[in-house]
Parts: C-alpha cells; structure tokens; sequence
C-alpha cells in the first residue's frame, strides 16, 4: 500500500490493517512500520472527481483511517505526537480531524500511554480554546478534553503510582483559575468551558474541580455588583450544577456544592430579586437545577423558593421571567407535590378571588391571566391537579353567571389554562381519567345551560355560546379524550352520545334544566343548542379507533342532515367537521358505503342550486378530506367534483381556498394526533392523481376563473414535499410564473413561498427562467400587501444562489430596484431587502 493513491485501494488497504490488529496478528517488530505506512495519509486530504462513479466520499476514508489509527494502544507512542504537530497547524481540517482522532484514541488509551504527553496536549487545547474563532474547532477541544480526563479517571491506579487524574486537572486549574478573576472578564467563559469539560468527564474530575472553582465563583458574584457581570458567573455557577445533575444525589463527604448550600442558595435567591431580567432568568434557571438535586435544598428554602416563584409569575412586569418561573414551577411541583399544593396552589386561589373582585383587566398579562396560567403550569402531579381542576372550573362558572363585559375573554383564558392541564395529565392514566369524568361533564353541563337559558330567552351565561368561547372548548374535551384506555372511552362515549340525541342529561351535574336538549330537532330557538355540536365534534373525533359509538349510524345522519340545512355557518361547519371525523375511521363496508351515498345524494342537489351551496360545499371539502386521508375509493369521485367546481362562478374561490384544507394539517380533527386513519404519502399521491387535471383544467378555463385554477395548484405544491416537487418542475414551473401575474394576494403570496426553497433545491433548472424570475421579483418588491413584499425579497435573495454566470447581467438592475424597499415604511421589508441587497452586492466577488 506505500505510495497508494486510489481511494478504493485505500478504504481495502485500511480494512486490512484493522483486520490484522482487530484479530490479534503479533505485530512484533513491525509496529512503527505499520503505523508509517497507514500515518503517511493523515490527515486525509481528498476532493471527489465530479461524477465519480464509485460515490467514495473524503469522510469515508478519513473515518477509515481514524479506525486504524485508534485500534491499539501500541501506536500511541508514534500516533500522539503527530496529533500534537497537526493541531500546531494552520489548516482547519486538520485541527478538527486531529482532535476527534484524539478522542477516539482516549476510548482504549490508559495513563501509560498518555503520561508523557499531556503537558503538550493540555497546552495545544488551551490554545485552541483560548484563540480561536472557529466554534466547531472549540467544540472538538472541549470532547477531547473531555475525553482525556474521563479516560485518566477510568485507569485503575496501584498504591505506587502517580494519581496523573489530580496532576492534570491540577494543571488545568491553575492555567484556568485566575482568568475567572479578572476584571475585564476576557477569557472567562473559555476558562469556564475547559474546567466544566474536564470536570464532567466523572465524579472524582467534578469533585476536584469544584472545590476548587465554586468558591472562587461565590467570591466573583459577590465582588462584582453590575448585573451583566453577575449573570455571566452565574452561568457559569449554574454550568457546574448542571454537572452535578449527572451524578444523582449530592454526596455529603465529598460534595463542594453541599458545603456551600447556605453562599450558594444566597446568589441564586439575590438573582431572584434583581432589577435584572436577564439575571433573574438565569436565577430561574439555577433555583430548577438546585431542586433537581436530591437532599440540597433544606423546608425553609423549599418555602422561600415556591414564594419566589410566586412573585416572579404574577407580579414580574416582564412577560419572560413570569413564564420562566411558571416553567421552573412546573418542573419542580413533582418533586415537591406536598411544598407546591400547600403553598402555591392555596395562594393562587385567594389571588384569583382578589383579582375578580377587584374588576382588572383581561389582557394577557394581567394578574388574573396569570393567575389562571400558574395554576396550569403547576399541575404537573397528581394531587396538585386535583386540587389546581375545581379552581379553574369553579372560577369559569363564576365567570358565566356574573355576564360581565370581560366574561367572553375570562373564559377562554379558563379554557386555555384547562387546555394545558389536559395535555399534562396525559401520560399518567390515573390524571387523565380524572380531568376527563371532571372536566368534560362540568363544561358539557355548562353549555347546555347556557344555551337553554339562551333558548328560553335568558341572558346569563351568554357569553359561553360564542364562537370564540366554544372554539377555546374544544382542544380541552379533544386533548382530554385522546389518551384515555378503550374501556374508559367506551364508558365516556355512553352518556355524551345520549346526551345529544336523545337529551339524556342524568349524568350532567346540576341537571336540572329548564327544558330539553334537543340539538338535532328544527326550531330557531333551537339555534344555541345547535352550536354545541362543536362539543361533541371534540369528543367522539378524538376516541381511539377502537372504540364502539352507540347508534353510529343515527348520529351520522343527524350530523348530516345539520350540516347541510342549518343557516348559522359555524355550526353547519362543526357538523360536516364531526360526520367527517367519524367517516374517516368507520370500518370499510356496506355501512360506510350507505351513509358516503347518503351524502353524495344531499351533496349533489345541494351544490348544483339553492340557498345551501355555500354549506355543501363546506361537507364536500371535508367528507373528501377524510377520504383522501384513508385512500377511499370514493375520494377521486369526490376531488373530480370539486375540480368542476374550481370553474364556478359563485363558488370557485372557495372551492380554491378549500385545497388548502385538503393538503393541509387540520388542528381538531382528521390528524394522527386524534387517531383518525392517516396513510403515509396522501399528499404525494393526491398531487399525482389530480395535479395533470388542475393544469388542463387551468389552460381550458376562462379568464375570469383562472386564478381559482392557480390557488388550488399553489396550495397543493405548497405543502408538498420538496424533492418530490423538483422532480416535476420543468412541467410545472411555467404555471408558477403565470401565477405570479395573478392578482390575487393568496396566490402571489403561495406561490412565492413555494418557490423560495426551489431556488435553493433545484438552481440548473431554475437558471432557465431566470429572466422572467427576476422581473417578476422585482415587480412584486412593491406590492400593496406587506406579507407578498417580504416573500418576493426573500425570493430575489435566494436568487443568489443560482450559477453566478447566469445572474451577473442582471446584477445592475437588482441592485438599483433594492434600494427602493430600502425606504419601505415596514421595518421587516427594510430588514429583509438589506440582506436581499447585500448578497447581490457581494456577488461575483472573490472567495464567493
């Protein structure tokens, strides 16, 4: 192999030398031999031929080579000092190469080998780390520091020899510790990095290198009185006892942290209070670390800190270091249920009550919205959930009786709050069926309420009956069903199904209503109950597949018949939305084939005169979606249907818009998140099936409907995959650019974001239109519409990445048309076409 130069030869000739030394040949004599013969190639210096056929990359013979070269401790003696003269080296590939050979040497290597070397190791990567510019060269630095001294803490020492653990670490210490006293604060963050490298390397590395640093760091903080100063040694504190995390419980007999438990608790707790919102979110931070740790924190600073926490979420004015505390909050209650439930969740409560009856407001930062946001963020336990639920659900029903003007955003807020809670309790079983038999009845109880007193002409509780209101109900009941176990589920679904078609009310509490449920019978002053249909859309599309619902087929039929005869557009559209959720996982067969006939034979009449296109319209888009979703026969029949309707003149811009429902991800409903039944790849082989049909439905079309031809295609390729797109650009890309002409906001708007990544992902086939790209760009640089004046910037900014050679000739005449949105009243269209400018500016400039 001496002198060879074919990449194949070498990746052979590689193996075999890893073979020889992998099956334990005596190498003998022939050890410095062997490691000049494979040494010579390092570090690895190779470009790949364009079009090379064998496909051999530079990183497969560099890792082949590092297999070599980190196979046996018998090169050690040769292989250390050629790491130590590549890392003096001015090439970049090298240091790294030679660093990560390092530590991959460190896994098999002992102190016999290492000894001799580590003074000049330690003195390459404390240079590397203090002076260079390059993060990938320090973040291979710091590994193989790492690795050093994980692999002298792995050695096993006899009662004769050096502890080399203690002297290298000791070395460390007193060529890191006095750069962290400095006043200037230089080359603190890189002494901080080594010392937190080497010391997370085991127990005994941590342990020496505290007790020496922690002190030191305490001492700073107090020392130093600027806030900024202060925050950079916490984070460097708060690095340490991230490290401690590692190793569990805090040791008593060796532990520095334990012995400074009183100076340490001080500086996080003195963070706390400062006027500093950057300190205080690193004291956040560092309190999360310190209750982590087993045993730290004694009952007196557990209380301190869930008072701390307290203040931080309500009374902070700053949004950020409210929402950390609440987080930190979060974090901790599992730990300390007991503290949190005694202390935070009673405090909350009676904060609450002040805040209501003191009438502040409901903007989201308020102390009553924050109130409602800690009681969610704590209930991360068991206990504290069932003391945090009857306080949020008492307080909406408190909010529904007193009809105040805030009432409408009080109950979304409740119903937000409720949401995360939800999404909390769902992987503990246990939470999850309790929030569900105490939200679920509580809420469902309250809207039937409302809604009757709405029937019989009461004006309390109204506000529960918005759309805005029942919107924010939803992902509660949804998120609350989703994980429940079959049996539960089933037990779940045989009071709320009865409940909406035959009014059965027995398992609601407080039930006693004023008349009946009925929100499937005509009537106007049935209106209201008609809207809860949202309510039951949340639960029955969220149950598990496996989960049986009674009377199946009548609740379709009512669903169906809602959806296309009800006046009021919301509740037309939960109704279409609930009969296609449940469509979408009806088990295949006669049944499902019944009902989908069903709906055709009301869709059809509807959708061909009278007043209910708009609401057969609204089924069809979803009774296709969740036939799209499953790969139903009937899908094609149905998005043919939908493709005649892109060249009606009443309901063609819908029928566009609706493409956008079909591709993409629908929040309550038909996603895998609420178990309906997703096939892999729909969005690929929807784009197969009916893309050719747009394109020759567009060229056929008049001009007054046209457009509706190029929304439906741009949402359809908006949420494609991109390789999938490329592969059919060349047919495709003319349509874009005509769809670039097009006046309307939406499809300039998706067709731009759809061509961005394009210019990136495909530039040889985009170089062919480039004329036309930039002209079009430009153009639309001064659109009226803020949203299509950023993406056309971002187009004409992802135009650089095309062959220089294409794009010079133009250069001139983008960088004359840039200047204008330079002046745009918009401070992101400024910011978007100074990067646009600059990168045109730079181009064909050397090095580039």
């Amino acid at each position: 192999m001496d002198g060879e130069k074919d990449p194949r030869n070498l990746l052979v000739a590689f193996q075999i030398v890893r073979d020889l030394i992998a099956k334990n040949y005596a190498l003998g004599p022939f050890v410095e031999e062997l490691f000049e013969v494979t040494s010579c190639y390092f570090p690895i210096d190779f470009t790949p031929p364009p079009n090379d056929p064998h496909g051999i990359q530079r990183e497969d013979l560099i890792l082949s080579l590092r297999a070599v070269l980190a196979s046996t401790t018998q090169f050690a003696e040769f292989l250390l000092p050629l790491l130590i003269e590549k890392l003096d080296s001015d090439l970049q590939s090298a240091k790294l190469d030679s660093l990560q050979t390092l530590t991959a040497c460190c896994a098999i290597y002992g102190q016999k080998e290492l000894q001799e070397f580590l003074p000049s190791l330690w003195s390459s990567l404390r240079r590397e780390v203090f002076q260079t510019a390059s993060e990938k060269v320090e973040a291979e630095c710091l590994a193989a520091l790492h690795a050093l001294s994980a692999c002298l803490s792995r050695s096993v020492l006899s009662s004769d020899t050096e502890d080399l653990l203690d002297s290298f670490l000791s070395n460390i210490l007193q060529d890191c510790r006095h750069h962290l006293c400095e006043p200037d604060m230089k080359l603190v963050w890189p002494s901080a990095k080594l010392l937190q490298a080497a010391a997370g390397a085991s127990l005994r590395a941590y342990h020496c290198v505290t007790h020496n640093v922690l002190p030191l760091l305490l001492e700073q903080y107090t020392k130093h009185p600027q806030s900024s100063q202060r925050r950079t040694i916490l984070e460097m504190l708060l690095g340490f006892l991230e490290l401690q995390q590692k190793w569990g419980h805090v040791e008593e007999d060796e532990s520095a942290l334990l012995s400074l438990q009183g100076p340490v608790c001080s500086v996080v707790f003195s963070a706390l209070t400062d006027p500093s919102v950057q300190l205080q979110l690193v004291g956040i931070r560092a309190l999360t670390v310190l209750g982590s740790l087993q045993g730290f924190l004694s009952p007196s600073d557990l209380e301190l800190v869930v008072d701390h926490l307290i203040r931080l979420a309500l009374c902070e004015e700053d949004s950020q270091s409210s929402e950390a505390a609440m987080e930190a909050a979060g974090s901790l209650a599992p730990i300390y249920p007991k503290v949190f439930s005694g202390r935070m969740v009673p405090r909350l409560e009676e904060e609450l009550q002040s805040e209501w009856e003191e009438e502040s407001s409901g903007e989201p930062h308020s102390p009553r919205q924050r109130c409602l946001q800690a009681l969610a963020a704590v209930s991360t336990h068991p206990s504290i959930v069932r003391e945090t639920v009857p306080v949020l659900l008492q307080h909406l029903r408190k909010v529904q009786k007193e009809s105040k003007a805030r009432s409408r955003q009080d109950m979304v807020s409740v119903c937000q709050s409720l949401h995360r809670v939800a999404l909390q309790c769902q992987q503990d079983e246990e939470s999850c069926w309790y929030f569900h038999q105490t939200v679920v009845p509580c809420l469902l109880a309250m809207a039937v309420q409302a809604a009757m007193q709405e029937s019989t002409h009461l004006l309390l509780g109204k506000a529960l009956l918005e759309e805005e209101v029942l919107a924010a109900m939803v992902p509660v009941i949804s998120a609350a069903t989703t994980h429940l176990s079959p049996e539960l589920a089933a037990q779940s679904v045989s009071h709320v199904v009865p409940l909406f078609l035959d009014g059965e009310v027995s398992f609601l509490p407080q039930n006693s209503f004023p008349c009946s449920f009925q929100p499937f019978e005509d009537g106007e002053c049935l209106e209201a109950q008609r809207r809860l249909v949202a309510l039951l859309m949340a639960f029955v599309c969220s149950l598990p597949r496996n989960v049986a619902i009674p009377q199946q087929e009548r609740l379709l039929r009512e669903l169906l018949a809602l959806s296309c005869s009800c006046n009021c557009p919301f509740t037309a559209t939960t109704a279409a939305k609930c009969f296609a959720g449940l469509v979408n996982k009806h088990p295949a067969g006669q049944q499902l084939d019944e009902i989908l006939q069903l709906a055709v034979n009301r869709m059809e009449p509807g959708l061909a005169q009278g007043p209910c296109r708009t609401q057969a319209l609204t089924l069809l888009l979803w009774v296709t979606k969740a036939l799209v979703l499953r790969y139903h026969p009937l899908s094609s029949r149905l998005t043919d249907k939908l493709l005649g309707l892109l060249g009606d003149a009443e309901l063609g811009a819908a029928t566009a818009d609706g493409f956008f429902l079909l591709m993409a991800e629908s929040p309550d409903v038909l996603h895998k998140g609420c178990h309906a039944d997703v096939r892999i790849m729909f969005r690929q082989r929807f784009f197969t099936d009916n893309v050719p049909k747009l394109v020759q439905g567009f060229h056929g079309a008049g001009p007054d409907v046209k457009a509706n031809y190029l929304k439906a295609l741009s949402h359809v390729l908006n949420h494609l995959p991109k390789p999938v797109l490329v592969t059919e650009l060349p047919t495709l890309l003319p349509l874009l650019l005509e769809a670039l002409s097009c006046s309307d906001r939406v499809v300039q708007l998706s067709t731009l974001s759809c061509l961005q990544p394009l210019l990136l992902e495909a530039p040889q086939i985009m170089s062919l239109h480039v004329n036309t790209l930039v002209t079009k760009f430009l153009s639309l640089t001064s659109s009226p519409t803020m949203a299509v004046r950023i993406a056309a910037l971002r187009c004409a900014h992802a135009l650089t990445s095309l062959p220089t050679t294409v794009l010079l000739p133009y250069k001139a005449r983008v960088i004359r048309a840039l200047a204008k949105p330079l002046d745009d009243k918009k401070r992101l269209v400024r910011k978007e076409a100074v990067a646009a400018r600059g990168e045109w500016f730079l181009l064909g400039s050397p090095g580039r």
